[in-house]
């Protein structure tokens, strides 16, 4: 019985969200309306670009042999493995959940939790893409200035993710392996 009311709690809010959305639509409430509408596109768009995601992480999981990726991209990678980091995550494109299975690949495979958490910072404001529109809006100052700013930044934050998580046995696990959920960082 615990287990049936724990997976209920799990899935309230989604349904209370639909209750929501069919009942803006039987009583015509506009904000609600609206936010059907964000969260199919978001959802068309998340569905379009999965198969892709789980493609390109497929071929990273077999492609790239756990030896290569932990002398490139381990922890003990100096300035290499953090150019290698920017340089993956600046030439990728898409939204920010697609970078989390590329991490948990890359991870899994030996890079350094350094080297993930740089790869994140550089993949959420560092992509090429990104970087030519705020080119096109803000100007060639405002973009290189804001990217000079931002790489330290997030490389900072990689040595010092990597110095906390360093004495509390830190690991990332897969939802299929532990059976728990989502993906979950033990030894926070």
């Amino acid at each position: 019985m615990k287990e049936t009311l724990k997976i209920i709690n799990r899935y309230v809010p989604i349904i209370l969200f639909g209750v929501f959305i069919v009942l803006s639509s039987a009583f015509n409430f506009k904000p609600g309306q609206i936010m059907a509408g964000s969260f199919e596109k978001a959802f068309v768009e998340m569905i379009s670009l999965i198969p892709c995601l789980f493609i390109i992480v497929g071929l990273l999981d077999v492609w790239f042999p756990r030896e290569r990726v932990e002398r490139h991209i381990g922890k003990r990678a100096g300035i290499k493995g953090i150019a290698l980091m920017v340089l993956l995550a600046m030439l990728q494109a898409g939204p920010l959940y697609g970078a989390f299975p590329v991490s948990y690949i890359l991870y899994r495979k030996g890079a350094g939790a350094r080297n993930i958490f740089i790869y994140l910072g550089a993949f959420s404001s560092l992509k090429v893409p990104m970087l030519g529109i705020e080119f096109g809006y803000m100007g060639w100052r405002f973009c290189i200035a804001r990217a000079l700013i931002s790489l330290p930044l997030f490389i900072g934050i990689g040595f010092l993710m990597e110095y906390l998580l360093r004495h509390r046995n830190f690991e990332v696990m897969n939802p299929a392996e532990s059976g728990d959920g989502p993906l979950q960082v033990k030894g926070c």
